[in-house]
């Protein structure tokens, strides 16, 4: 008996362990689904166990106490001790089995009080190409000016660069990547791994808080491609380095740009199919480099198929009782201009408004997977780009455009404004090339139809998805990431976020400060005549509050603001972070 007792003292001290370890469970949602359930039924055992083995010690006590005693047992093994030691480890067993519970529901409550996070990035879409920014612009976007309707609209949003690769390693990172080995340009779809091995990522810091993390489409930060003897991708092999290997449970994506070969899907972590065709190269619109192709990846259907796989995890993760984490950065508007057939002609300006008409279909999709899996209502869905519209803006005087000749990459502003109002285009360090619409829904949290005119950025993702997690910012992480969830709410920072950062694809820097903008170069750095050097002076100064347009340059007149704000550049450029 006494050894029955050690076992059943040895069992809830088990379970008091397992107390302990439920806190920090990550990830294991389908079992606890069933731990409760399981519980509750082994504490009523214990408890019938309890009560019977009182009945029988009572009713063992009033018969054969004296004859026990006649055989001289309880002189070895008193009765009453005997009766303790199984009643209290008994008793002792049921508490904490019901204690455990307790704290798996806890955990399961915890888990439903945080919300999904959905977070999509175009790729290229300008600040006028969505009807609720624009309202000239005459290509329908109901599912963007639906969300819009629906959460908050934030009109000064930039991604942390003019180009793709740096705004995704921006985003992910909560720093800027002009701190990185990355200092101007993108890398292509045969670049090295750009992550540093002990970077946390935002998917990392989601997983670690009890986030399942999934990322589905345009990857774009370099990949480790295993080689053959010859030097040469050995595309049989599994990759050593890509999203997998920086926070995220399951990833389904393309290397890099649509436009980028090789043309290959990846499915964590493995290529899903030999790419045996020769793709060759193709001029603008359907802009392709030569280069090695799956079969079953084809640009037209490209877009299709990563919204289905975006659904199809959506669908999946909305089953199970863990918040999910997905990042589906989109391959459109972005060359190729190719939509797909069903969309041709739909926009009638041209295959750029068709693929934008795509592209907002894609974001119905998405809305239309989360409504129709239940888990609208506790969501947050973001939806911005990676920078502006490549599309070039022509005088209202100018017949030839994108609408006459598909070949021609600009619009005669009569016909469309891509990136609104703004000065540039894409790759530019002026407004155009980073200034990007962005819009967030988060029923419960958000007010529907709101506005905000902070100055953000996409490295702010981080610290906004750490708050809402209940994770930690560690010293050595999101360097520059600035919470938005204030901002949600309606309210506005604790204290006020340091200047955001605007970095062209020529590594022109400009500084926000308030309504001032300060371009610490004298030109576009990017595309735009005249393109300028990089800290080459005369620098230039903008009152966007006042000349959105950037016409008029005060940095002449305005000598001190000019030096003021040079030095806050220089400060958060050498100190390794801005937070």
């Amino acid at each position: 008996m006494m050894f029955l007792g050690s076992c059943l003292e040895g069992f809830a001290q088990f379970l008091d362990l397992v107390v302990i370890a439920n806190q920090f469970a990550e990830g294991a949602a389908l079992m606890l689904d069933l731990v409760p359930l399981a519980l509750g039924i082994l504490v009523m055992l214990f408890a019938l166990l309890e009560c019977s083995l009182e009945a029988l010690f009572d009713l063992f006590a009033i018969n054969f106490r004296s004859r026990l005693a006649k055989a001289g047992f309880l002189r070895i093994v008193p009765f009453t001790m005997l009766s303790r030691i199984l009643n209290d480890s008994v008793a002792r067993l049921a508490n904490r089995a019901m204690a455990f519970s307790i704290a798996v529901a806890l955990g399961q409550a915890a888990w439903a009080a945080k919300p999904n996070i959905v977070f999509i990035l175009a790729d290229d879409m300008g600040y006028g190409d969505v009807q609720a920014l624009n309202s000239r612009s005459k290509i329908p976007t109901p599912h963007l000016n639906r969300l819009a309707k629906e959460g908050m609209t934030f009109t000064d949003a930039h991604s942390p660069s003019a180009v793709c690769t740096p705004t995704r390693y921006a985003a992910l990172t909560g720093r800027y990547c002009w701190r990185s080995k990355l200092k101007r340009g993108v890398l292509n779809g045969y670049g090295a791994p750009l992550l540093e091995p002990n970077r946390e990522t935002v998917a990392g810091m989601l997983r670690k808080n009890g986030y399942h993390t999934s990322v589905v489409g345009k990857w774009h930060l370099g990949l480790g491609y295993q080689k053959n003897a010859g030097g040469e991708i050995d595309y049989a092999k599994p990759i050593t380095d890509g999203p997998n290997q920086h926070g995220f449970d399951y990833s389904f994506i393309i290397p890099a740009s649509l436009d980028f070969p090789p043309y290959i899907y990846i499915k964590d972590g493995t290529i899903t199919e030999l790419p045996t065709v020769k793709q060759p190269a193709v001029r603008f619109p359907g802009y392709l480099r030569s280069g090695p192709r799956q079969p079953g990846l084809t640009m037209d259907d490209c877009l299709d198929d990563l919204t289905k796989e975006a659904g199809r995890v959506i669908r999946h993760r909305a089953k199970g009782k863990q918040p999910f984490f997905l990042y589906f950065p989109l391959t459109a508007p972005h060359k190729p201009v190719q939509p797909h057939p069903r969309f041709i002609g739909k926009s009638k300006l041209g295959l750029y408004g068709d693929f934008v008409m795509q592209v907002d279909w894609t974001v119905g999709q998405v809305m239309q997977a989360l409504d129709s899996a239940g888990v609208e209502k506790n969501t947050l869905l973001i939806y911005t780009s990676d920078n502006g519209s490549f599309m070039y803006r022509r005088g209202a005087d100018e017949t030839e455009d994108h609408v006459s000749d598909s070949t021609v990459q600009a619009y005669n502003e009569k016909h469309h404004t891509a990136n609104g109002d703004l000065r540039g285009t894409k790759a530019d360090v002026w407004e155009a090339g980073h200034r990007v619409p962005f819009f967030a829904r988060w029923p419960g949290v958000i007010e529907a139809g709101s506005t905000c005119e902070k100055t953000t950025a996409h490295v702010d993702l981080f610290a906004t998805c750490a708050e809402i997690a209940g994770g930690t910012l560690l010293k050595n992480s999101a360097e520059d990431s600035f919470s938005w969830l204030p901002l949600f709410k309606g309210g506005d920072w604790s204290r006020p976020r340091a200047p955001v950062i605007n970095h062209s694809a020529a590594g022109m820097f400009a500084l926000r400060s308030g309504k001032w903008k300060l371009i610490a170069g004298n030109g576009s750095g990017g595309r735009q005549a005249p393109k300028g050097r990089p800290f080459q002076k005369p620098f230039m100064l903008f009152d966007l509050q006042a000349d959105l347009g950037e016409k008029n340059d005060q940095a002449k007149a305005k000598p001190e603001l000019v030096e003021e704000l040079t030095v806050k550049l220089e400060s958060i450029r050498s100190s390794g972070r801005s937070r």
